[in-house]
């Protein structure tokens, strides 16, 4: 989708802090961070959210967790705890509509969230 800013910064057309790269997912830091370690994990594949997921996603959704955990043990929040965040359409947070996950760490969470 061209006018998707998460497309757009997929195909380069737009700058990102890239912190993670492969042929299925991207990892970029968060332009307005909620906590000291806060990055947004998307397909490339353009999905609006996670009701637009299929059977054949299950791979994809299983090595977006993997890609998770591992950001979460390079920046060092494993030990203290982190979350993985997902908003489905705007009543829940989401503001770009392209299917992310929010990876945040570094900080003390409360529950229940929101």
């Amino acid at each position: 989708m061209e006018d998707c800013i998460f497309c757009r910064i997929i195909k380069g057309k737009m700058e990102a802090e890239k912190v993670y790269e492969d042929d299925q997912i991207i990892a970029i830091r968060d332009i307005a961070p909620v906590a000291p370690l806060h990055l947004l994990i998307m397909p490339k594949k353009h999905m609006v959210n996670t009701l637009d997921l299929t059977t054949d996603d299950g791979p994809l959704m299983g090595h977006i967790f993997q890609v998770a955990a591992r950001l979460a043990r390079e920046n060092g929040v494993d030990g203290s705890g982190f979350r993985v965040v997902c908003n489905n359409n705007a009543g829940a947070g989401q503001s770009v509509f392209h299917l992310h996950f929010h990876l945040l760490g570094g900080r003390k969470f409360h529950w229940p969230p929101g």
